[in-house]
């Protein structure tokens, strides 16, 4: 067995949402999930089928967003594997309408931050070991930096 991290390329100023699922009506589903989650969202999916074709299934709605999750797809080259990237929404925008399919099984992650993937090799094939998002924590949230948290927000609009 191999152990190998693999640096996630994204495109500029995209949220990122790593995942598995476990069937071909996958890339579809996410699709539908994406559209109907988020009015403006633009996003590119791909999803590693994992038997028959073991093609790179791939969707969206902004051709350098699907360009960016086909390659990063092969890239990682996990079966059943999904990866998608978008614009003009964040993933809690998204995620409980993925999470509530069918097929999907896991998420690793939902960020906007540089991502490796931790995967192992077999003969067999690949597969997500676990990830490693952004940077280790550099100390303890101070009462100050609560308050900008919670101001923050505020200001997005996420609290009131």
């Amino acid at each position: 067995m191999e152990l190998k991290s693999i640096k996630i390329t994204a495109p500029s100023d995209t949220n990122l949402i790593l995942g598995q699922s476990h069937f071909i009506k996958s890339a579809e589903d996410l699709y539908e999930a994406l559209i109907t989650s988020a009015p403006g969202i633009k996003f590119g999916l791909a999803f590693c089928e994992a038997s028959g074709k073991c093609l790179v299934r791939s969707d969206g709605n902004d051709e350098e967003l699907i360009k960016a999750a086909q390659s990063n797809a092969m890239e990682l080259g996990c079966g059943h594997s999904f990866i998608i990237f978008m614009r003009n929404a964040y993933p809690i925008n998204v995620l409980n309408s993925i999470k509530n399919l069918q097929e999907v099984c896991n998420i690793f992650c939902a960020t906007s931050n540089p991502l490796e993937v931790i995967i192992a090799r077999t003969e067999q094939g690949s597969g997500i070991l676990g990830v490693i998002d952004g940077e280790k924590p550099e100390g303890i949230e101070s009462s100050g930096d609560k308050e900008e948290r919670r101001s923050f927000l505020r200001t997005i609009g996420y609290k009131r």
